[in-house]
């Protein structure tokens, strides 16, 4: 089992910045994959970014230049710094865990949090 917990969200006006972070905790050593998704309202459910254990970084083409993923293996957390944000990045950010347990994969979830961008 794996718990990821998310922070950092919140309003701010287009061409501005926010910085998420994602907390995992548990089985930590499991994790494969860290990466970033996203839900506007009426949308479905986006990948943004993705980090490996061996650090290779992989973002959708809309937030390429803009979005940047890292990670502290110290502290078992992930950001996603979000820069020259636009009101089309408005959405829940969910933080996302890719466990291998032999040749299985499972997804872990974070509870989500919103990034609100006014024009």
């Amino acid at each position: 089992q794996v718990q990821l917990v998310e922070s950092g969200g919140g309003l701010v006006q287009a061409g501005g910045s926010l910085r998420l972070s994602c907390s995992a905790s548990g089985n930590i050593v499991s994790i494969r994959t860290m990466g970033w998704y996203r839900q506007a309202p009426g949308k479905q459910r986006e990948f943004v970014a993705s980090i490996t254990s061996s650090s290779s970084t992989d973002y959708v083409d809309s937030v390429n230049g803009r979005f940047t993923i890292s990670r502290d293996v110290a502290k078992n957390t992930v950001y996603l710094q979000m820069n020259s944000l636009k009101p089309e990045d408005r959405a829940i950010y969910y933080c996302n865990a890719k466990v291998w347990v032999g040749v299985e994969e499972y997804d872990y979830w974070g509870q989500g949090t919103p990034a609100n961008v006014s024009s």
